[in-house]
């Protein structure tokens, strides 16, 4: 088993998720070996004790497990594989686990490696956004053996919420529940706006119309909780590019393509996102989809904070 007392975590991408995950690791008493594309991005980890590689492959090799938090799929390939990458420093039963929203491929594709063949190479994708990585709330689901999630459980309660830390199934089951949960998500989005800016046009008080749809049978998590930060403060979440958004769905388009189900509400969604993307920008926020509505009837959807 993983414990603070006998593994150096390696960490390769320290952005707003990764910057709160390693911080939580580091207070949870984890030696770290981090590695990012800025080393600015590590400045207060290094302050605080950890060290820093300068290549993935020089994180594999002087550490227990290597931890990956990536923007796309194409980043964690570029990491992992080639000369100077984390497979290229990994040796017999080191562990990688990708904590990236990404796809089964990827890791597929370095399992069929010399090295691959002798390593555990896991996914655990994260929900709980970059609140919940400075928080050490994340909800984490996990795919590889029950064995694997027993020896790095204790690095994931370092950060995330121990009840919402699930092994998910066989290696990429992973990847796949985190697709499947944020193309809900999204489509709770641009659904929630939708009836919202109806509503508004249609003279119902914005609060009273929310209020009746969670003491409705079409209440949901978005429409209790999450769509607030829009309602109250006007925060489309620009912790969560709409760039990477439209990644994440495209991605679950491609999954679904894969397995051979036909997904037409999930390919509307991506290109609802894709046109807030386009009007708005790449580093518009994740919500921004709801900023087309408002738009559409000429107000913005707001409450009473």
């Amino acid at each position: 088993m993983f414990t603070k007392d006998n593994t150096t975590v390696g960490f390769i991408g320290l952005g707003n998720m990764g910057s709160g995950m390693t911080k939580n690791l580091q207070l949870n008493g984890f030696k770290l070996v981090v590695n990012d594309v800025r080393k600015e991005a590590a400045e207060t980890l290094l302050a605080n004790g950890a060290e820093w590689a300068n290549s993935p492959k020089e994180v594999a090799q002087r550490s227990d497990i290597v931890i990956t938090m990536l923007p796309t799929p194409k980043h964690v390939d570029l990491v992992a594989m080639g000369e100077n990458g984390i497979l290229a420093g990994m040796t017999a039963g080191g562990y990688w686990v990708d904590m990236s929203t990404s796809v089964p491929e990827v890791t597929e594709r370095a399992r069929t490696t010399e090295v691959g063949k002798t390593i555990h190479i896991m996914d655990a994708p994260v929900s709980g956004m970059s609140v919940g990585a400075a928080n050490g709330k994340l909800q984490i689901f996990a795919g590889g053996t029950a064995e694997e999630f027993a020896k790095v459980l204790p690095v994931f309660e370092a950060m995330g919420d121990s009840k919402k830390i699930l092994h998910v199934g066989k290696a990429g089951a992973g990847y796949a529940v985190k697709l499947a949960i944020n193309q809900l998500w999204f489509s709770h989005l641009v659904a929630t706006a939708e009836v919202m800016a109806i509503g508004v046009k249609a003279g119902v008080d914005l609060e009273v119309l929310r209020q009746s749809l969670i003491a409705s049978p079409a209440n949901s998590n978005f429409v209790e909780n999450d769509v607030l930060s829009v309602l109250k403060h006007g925060d489309y979440d620009e912790g969560f590019a709409i760039a990477l958004a439209c990644k994440d769905l495209g991605l679950e388009v491609d999954l679904a393509r894969s397995v051979g189900v036909p997904v037409e509400l999930s390919s509307l969604v991506e290109q609802i996102f894709r046109r807030a993307k386009a009007q708005y920008g790449d580093r518009a926020g994740e919500m921004t989809p709801m900023k087309l509505y408002e738009d559409l009837i000429g107000e913005n959807l707001r409450i009473q904070a």
